[in-house]
């Protein structure tokens, strides 16, 4: 039984639908407030990816925050489920690869605004997709904001036989995820990963970060997540992306951030500053009384700092 009660549920004032979307050979599941097809160059489509072990629908509270926005009224916007999240398909692969984000986003843009720029923001994993991806098609982007992709350490080269070995390892092992008595237990999880996150809306997001399967809540994610890829992040290549960003970028962190906690010293928010100055159109921006979650903690603020930036000339 849950020790934290979790009622009322959070209510969307802004209901999305479902959609699916073939993106190479693999049905992808978007959530969409308006219709894609409704984009103008003064209102374009607005993409929203999410990070590693979420889904597209914790977009929720900021869509609905930013739909009471002046301008944001009626602008269409689509969350995607990336491959082996949500209710998008899995890959079928014993692992993922970075790569394949990139690419699904590109076929994605490919099937919802082929000939006009798009708006474009992620989160977290999410962050780091859509910077690489705005440096590979610049033309593509007419704006971009990064939530909290800080990137990782760069790795040398000396780190790659052990890179490979521990790949090895992971694959000869079942990749499993936790799961579940009671919904009410995966909202209690959700809190414990982020202690900002309100009750109302940590329940809310429960019944779309996990499913029911004999008697049991399950993550809607392929436990092959969990395994580690082999390759190494060279910032050299990184640098070399963020460089040909043309589109101006909006970074928004979360003041109570505990990134860079998990590197253990190896990489701090100092070194991407200085990262971040080879990006040729960048802002930051500082959301009080926010952690990594931002999204979910101070949707309002976000929500306002996003709609700024995207209507400003």
């Amino acid at each position: 039984m849950s020790a934290t009660p979790f009622d009322p549920l959070y209510q969307a004032t802004h209901e999305a639908t479902s959609r699916f979307v073939n993106l190479r050979g693999l049905r992808h599941h978007l959530m969409c407030w308006g219709d894609p097809a409704t984009a103008t160059p003064e209102a374009p489509l607005l993409v929203l990816v999410h990070g590693w072990m979420d889904v597209g629908a914790s977009f929720q509270f900021a869509v609905d925050a930013l739909r009471a926005r002046p301008g944001f009224e009626h602008r269409p916007i689509v969350a995607l489920d990336w491959r082996g999240f949500g209710l998008t398909e899995n890959s079928g692969a014993d692992n993922y690869w970075f790569a394949d984000y990139l690419a699904d986003l590109d076929f994605l843009i490919d099937e919802l605004s082929p000939t006009a720029p798009i708006d474009l923001v992620g989160h977290s994993m999410g962050g780091n997709v859509v910077m690489l991806y705005a440096g590979l098609r610049p033309q593509r982007i007419r704006k971009l904001i990064n939530l909290e992709g800080f990137g990782m350490p760069d790795m040398p080269p000396e780190m790659a036989v052990k890179r490979y070995e521990e790949w090895f390892d992971a694959l000869k092992k079942p990749a499993r995820l936790k799961d579940y008595a009671t919904l009410d237990e995966v909202a209690d999880r959700l809190k414990a990963t982020n202690p900002l996150l309100r009750d109302t809306h940590a329940r809310w997001l429960a019944g779309h970060w996990a499913h029911e399967v004999g008697g049991r809540w399950v993550l809607n994610a392929d436990p092959a997540h969990k395994r580690p890829q082999p390759l190494l992040y060279r910032l050299p290549e990184v640098l070399t992306f963020f460089r040909r960003i043309s589109a101006p970028v909006l970074f928004v962190e979360g003041d109570q951030t505990l990134y860079f906690m998990f590197f253990n010293g190896k990489y701090s928010r100092d070194e991407f500053i200085e990262r971040s100055k080879v990006v040729p159109n960048f802002t930051l921006q500082t959301i009080a009384g926010a952690g990594h979650m931002l999204h979910h903690d101070q949707p309002e603020e976000l929500a306002r700092l996003m709609a700024d930036f995207l209507l400003a000339s």
